[in-house]
């Protein structure tokens, strides 16, 4: 039988029993052997994404962006597929090191390092530091000497809006991340989507060219410690973008600044770090973030800032997450519950929820659900609320999920698209442990982690 499409892994094939395989194993076999809810992750999309982007992208270094799932196998993938890591916490990089990913490929970033990072960073040699406001520079100058330099991006802020939420939009001037580029001339914040900056209120003319704002000022403290590489300019705007034309915006931004500091230090900065971001189909038919038709628009982009300010064309770095591993994630729930509500609205309960699936009460985000495990007994599909076990109204995973209208306790629900930011997200509340992952391949299943248990929650506690 064909494949199901987006959002479903492109293993992912229906069976004549209802069933669903994905990796060539079947989802009711698996959440059979290693129980529900369960994450099952397809190893073959996983590295079938990566080598789309380092095939899309063959001169640029494409490095893994962790925090959407890492594990120690995940981490091995990786290396294995040739692309870096981008950590952000002691937790990611201690665990990369443990699983024996190389130090020189990884690169380290977050808004608030603490000093113990900072140091275990420079023990273990990580590739670059991404450096994110005035403190880091002197806690990092301070932890280097001059024959051992630490190489350092500097993250900016081009003041462009984009991203499917508000909380996730990191490029915009206002917040945490990172050092302003408008602090001297760059315009308002641009929307999803846009291209170059707008005028300002009730002007029609151009906005002059950004100088630098405070991130001319970070490079410049920079540059001053010889123990500090200064080798390009970071910058992440958001997440789930579909569109390539914020990242052409930040192209313009980013290159113009490129162009200040070579006039203003006599440096011409090697490396562009673009930072992740990219938009995956959450739902049939939704949009994403093709890797080949986006390394074309930016490739030309880029090509023609760097030629309009006579600047050498930097090495490109992007940092893909969602992209590569949201696709190759399934989710798979235990109905528990089926009722109706006064109103007639339909609501499945399942065995999971916000503690594994934040996503939709923090974001709003949709999913689609599909039943596995049997073919239905009657015709006909209706609207279901598929929601969570947790003590919240709000604890809704799929809103309206069109389902069989025979569906009962003791069915199985497969939800696509679920291998970022749910699991690396997950909680413990109400006590409910996370969640076991398997990783599937070529009709073999394996246990990657184990499900977390009441005694894991006891075994944290301290008794008098």
């Amino acid at each position: 039988m064909p494949g199901l499409g987006a959002p479903w892994p492109a293993s992912a094939i229906p069976t004549t029993s209802g069933d669903l395989t994905v990796g060539g194993v079947g989802l009711a076999e698996a959440a059979d052997r290693f129980g529900t809810p369960l994450y099952v992750l397809d190893e073959g999309e996983f590295r079938s994404r990566c080598r789309s982007y380092r095939s899309a992208f063959p001169a640029a270094e494409v490095l893994y962006a962790a925090k959407a799932f890492l594990s120690s196998a995940v981490a091995g993938w990786v290396a294995e597929e040739g692309l870096g890591l981008d950590v952000c916490s002691e937790g990611e990089l201690r665990l990369a090191a443990a699983a024996g990913f190389p130090a020189e490929r990884i690169l380290l970033h977050g808004n608030a390092k603490s000093p113990e990072e900072l140091r275990l960073a420079r023990r273990l040699r990580v590739g670059r530091i991404v450096i994110d406001n005035h403190a880091e520079i002197a806690r990092l100058a301070a932890l280097t000497v001059a024959d051992v330099p630490q190489r350092v991006l500097v993250r900016v802020v081009p003041g462009i809006a984009a991203g499917h939420h508000e909380a996730v939009r990191t490029g915009v001037t206002g917040q945490k991340f990172g050092f302003a580029l408008d602090g001297n001339g760059a315009g308002p914040d641009d929307h999803d989507g846009a291209g170059a900056a707008p005028a300002g209120r009730g002007q029609q003319q151009p906005q002059p060219q950004p100088r630098g704002g405070d991130a001319a000022e970070a490079v410049r403290r920079v540059l001053d410690q010889p123990g500090l590489v200064l080798t390009g300019l970071h910058c992440h705007l958001g997440s789930q973008i579909t569109s390539p034309a914020p990242y052409l915006t930040a192209v313009d931004r980013l290159v113009g600044l490129l162009a200040t500091l070579r006039d203003r230090h006599g440096v011409q900065l090697p490396e562009l770090d673009l930072g992740g971001g990219h938009g995956v189909p959450y739902l049939p038919g939704g949009a994403g973030l093709d890797p080949h038709r986006f390394a074309a628009a930016l490739g030309r982009r880029l090509a023609e800032q760097c030629a309009r300010h006579r600047l050498d064309v930097p090495r490109l770095l992007l940092e893909p997450g969602r992209a590569v591993a949201a696709p190759a994630g399934v989710a798979v729930y235990r109905v528990l519950t089926v009722k109706t509500a006064a109103d007639g609205r339909v609501f499945a309960a399942v065995d999971g929820g916000m503690s594994d699936n934040p996503r939709p009460a923090l974001y709003g985000s949709r999913y689609c659900a599909r039943l596995v495990g049997r073919t239905p007994t009657v015709p006909g599909l209706r609207e279901v609320d598929v929601v969570g076990r947790h003590c919240e109204a709000g604890d809704v995973l799929v809103r309206a999920a069109r389902l069989p209208a025979d569906l009962r306790p003791g069915d199985l629900l497969a939800v696509p698209a679920a291998g970022a930011y749910q699991l690396s997200m997950a909680s413990g509340y109400n006590l409910v442990g996370r969640p076991a992952v398997a990783a599937v391949r070529d009709g073999r299943a394996r246990l990657l982690i184990r499900r977390e248990t009441v005694e894991d929650f006891r075994a944290r506690e301290v008794h008098p």
